[in-house]
């Protein structure tokens, strides 16, 4: 054994021997669902974790009492917690499933940090984080894109992976767990309890999936801007209508998003309010980026052409939002008045046209022409604008136009584990696609390294998830300059791609 993990050893048994009021040292390990951190700002974050001795119980509480528990915290420059430079205690409650939500302020810009916490006798595991640069620094910044994983169709590999990247974010666009009652045949695992309807039924789910090491290891690795698509609620729906009839729909939707939000290391600013849930956001990445976090789903107009796969007149609906009247004007006028060297959108559906022979998909941006038309009219006023999307289960990498003149990149993450392995690496694009460069149908994440120069884009991609420890390799990379620098301060007219020939069978490992 090193001396450096020696020490870690002997720093984590001294401070888990310390007495926690109202528990005793013969209680299970509350923090059978790991750590998280998420939203950073300049001087701090969030950081979260939640108690659940028994994970899965079908009460969803855990196996927690019914009483509030005092949670200590605390925060250090250093992996061996030597220079700690917060710590404090705080309530989990059974009101909130016993999730702990610590927003801290205080530190120092562009830093790295570790956090744990203590409660029942017990230590978390450690996690790392940071803060975000301050305001005018373009310090290069590498995040890894993330999307649909659903328990049952895969194992979690793609989530180590994207851990041993070590980025210095990681954005999640949706799909973390998926709503289904366990099914009868064909899948690798399986849910526990029945298809998510109450908050009890989505805390166990999230419980779930959180025991899955994998993706411990992913929010251990870096702080999160996490985003919710359909499935954490249910499949298709929009606003308030659910995709297929239900009853009691709101009383679900309620119950869901707030089971999100205490699952996931979100500020107080995004807290639901019944079945209303604030989270659209931005997050400044010093001067060089700028996150704008989209809400595709709670503010969407019903899917057009009864939600099937055609070319409907209804779509080019110029009255149809997919953002509802509100984010939209929160969207264009941060794109008018703010100046980070990159604008990257965080969002669910896929954003550029796609064409398939049986038409479009209503769920996508192509079901709400009209407002696509107006978010790719506002492009023109940023210097590089980058549309990061989820929901597909495949890669993609595209140009976004408008009349024909390249305004923005669309770079398409695959799913962790939705859709099983996958069917080979290079999969054709579907004709009358000319704006698309690169699809490919296997699992894995996005991962970018973004400079002031240029964003390089690298498709991560796995052989199989139907079973543990596939390796990870490079399926393509995109290089995209920084527009402003190819033409003094304006867009280019040209192509904003430079294709780099990194095919899996020439390029392996990072």
């Amino acid at each position: 054994m090193s001396v450096r993990r020696r020490e870690l050893l002997k720093a984590a048994v001294a401070l888990a021997a310390l007495p926690v009021a109202g528990f005793t040292h013969s209680a299970k390990d509350p923090f059978t669902l790991g750590v998280a951190s998420g939203d950073p700002s300049p001087d701090g974050m969030v950081i979260w974790t939640r108690l659940a001795p028994n994970p899965l119980a079908d009460d969803g509480l855990g196996g927690m009492p019914s009483r509030a528990v005092d949670v200590e915290w605390e925060v250090a420059a250093d992996e061996r917690f030597t220079r700690v430079e917060r710590r404090g205690t705080t309530t989990a409650t059974p009101q909130s499933g016993h999730t702990i939500h610590v927003e801290l302020t205080g530190l120092r810009p562009g830093a790295e940090y570790f956090y744990r916490f203590r409660a029942h006798g017990h230590l978390s595991p450690p996690g790392r984080t940071r803060t975000a640069p301050a305001p005018r620094a373009t310090d290069p910044l590498t995040i890894c894109v993330a999307s649909c994983s659903n328990y049952e169709q895969g194992f979690f590999t793609a989530y180590r992976g994207l851990a041993e990247e070590h980025p210095d974010l990681v954005v999640h666009l949706g799909d973390y767990q998926y709503e289904y009652a366990a099914g009868t045949s064909g899948n690798v695992r399986h849910h526990v309890g029945p298809e998510t309807v109450t908050l009890a039924n989505y805390r166990q789910r999230y419980a779930q999936y959180k025991t899955d090491p994998d993706l411990q290891a992913a929010h251990a690795a870096a702080p999160w801007l996490p985003v919710f698509d359909d499935h954490e609620l249910a499949d298709n729906w929009a606003d308030e209508v659910p995709g297929k009839p239900q009853p009691a729909f709101l009383d679900r939707r309620a119950a869901a998003l707030r089971a999100y939000y205490e699952n996931m290391p979100l500020r107080r600013a995004s807290l639901p309010r019944g079945i209303d849930m604030g989270i659209f956001r931005r997050v400044h990445w010093g001067s060089l980026a700028t996150f704008h976090m989209l809400d595709t789903r709670q503010y969407r107009d019903d899917q057009p052409c009864a939600d099937e796969i055609s070319d409907c007149p209804e779509r080019d609906d110029k009255a149809r939002s997919l953002l509802g009247a509100q984010q939209e004007r929160w969207l264009l006028n941060g794109f008018r008045q703010l100046h980070a060297r990159w604008d990257l959108l965080g969002q669910q559906v896929f954003f550029a046209p796609l064409k398939t022979p049986r038409g479009f998909n209503p769920d996508a941006w192509d079901g709400y022409a009209a407002n696509r038309d107006r978010i790719v009219a506002g492009m023109r006023d940023v210097r590089n604008a980058v549309v990061l999307t989820g929901d597909v289960h495949s890669h993609w990498a595209a140009e976004v136009r408008a009349d024909d003149t390249p305004v923005a990149t669309e770079l398409v993450t695959t799913s962790i584990s939705s859709g099983g392995d996958g069917s080979g690496d290079d999969d054709a694009v579907p004709a009358d696609n000319p704006h698309i460069h690169y699809h490919s149908n296997r699992r894995g994440y996005l991962r970018a390294r973004i400079t002031a120069d240029e964003l390089r884009a690298d498709f991560r991609e796995l052989p199989f998830v139907s079973r543990p420890g596939a390796p990870v390799h490079t399926g393509a990379s995109f290089t995209v300059p920084d527009q402003g620098h190819l033409s003094g301060g304006a867009r280019s007219a040209g192509s904003p791609w430079a294709f780099a020939n990194t095919r899996p069978s020439a390029t392996r490992g990072r």
